[in-house]
């Protein structure tokens, strides 16, 4: 992909990985939920050591099940990795058979920022949110920027350090990390303020 190195795990060969390899970005970014960014970015590289490199052909070709054991050998790739392993299966064979097995000819080439949005949401367990993350992670770490990017990939697209897509240093890294924490203390102070209009009488 490029010479790109993304800091989250603190492993410069995994970090490498993620910026050489267009699919292990595509699967890190697909575990990134329920569990720390360096655990979800960590799975790409343990999953190449434990298969001898990352090729989604030959992940494609694999029963899903015994794709789910090698997910699922300790230590895990993920806090849940029977379900992940199923859904970077079905990813892998829609990589094949919809893209020649190449993960970044699900961007290369795009026009519109829309047609990408489309490509990403299509994918298994690329919802809303983490179809527009990975859209300012192409964006703002590798230069891809289709029309339309910054609208479509809102609000990530912007400079507030919210996402993976900030990380380029261990600095950045705990900012992102200290934002969440910031977010997560505001919405657990809303949550414990009463209802307009309502009084706690306990």
């Amino acid at each position: 992909m490029s010479e790109v190195v993304i800091p989250i795990t603190g492993d410069e060969p995994t970090d490498r990985l993620l910026g050489e390899n267009p699919l292990a970005l595509l699967i890190g970014m697909l575990l990134d939920q329920q569990v720390p960014m360096e655990w979800a970015f960590k799975g790409p590289a343990t999953i190449a050591g434990r298969l001898g490199g990352l090729d989604a052909h030959a992940i494609a070709a694999m029963a899903q099940e015994d794709f789910v054991a090698v997910c699922s050998t300790k230590p895990a790739i993920h806090r849940f990795p029977a379900a992940m392993g199923r859904r970077i299966h079905e990813v892998c064979t829609i990589v094949v058979e919809q893209y020649d097995g190449d993960a970044a000819a699900i961007w290369t080439g795009v026009e519109s920022a829309a047609e990408l949005h489309d490509r990403l949401r299509a994918l298994p367990g690329y919802g809303e949110e983490k179809s527009r993350i990975f859209m300012a992670i192409l964006a703002k770490r590798f230069g891809i920027r289709p029309s339309g990017w910054e609208d479509v990939a809102a609000p990530f697209s912007d400079d507030e350090p919210r996402s993976v897509a900030d990380v380029d240093s261990p600095e950045s890294l705990q900012r992102v990390r200290d934002w969440k924490k910031m977010m997560k203390a505001a919405n657990r102070s809303k949550a414990d303020k009463p209802a307009k209009g309502r009084t706690d009488h306990s």
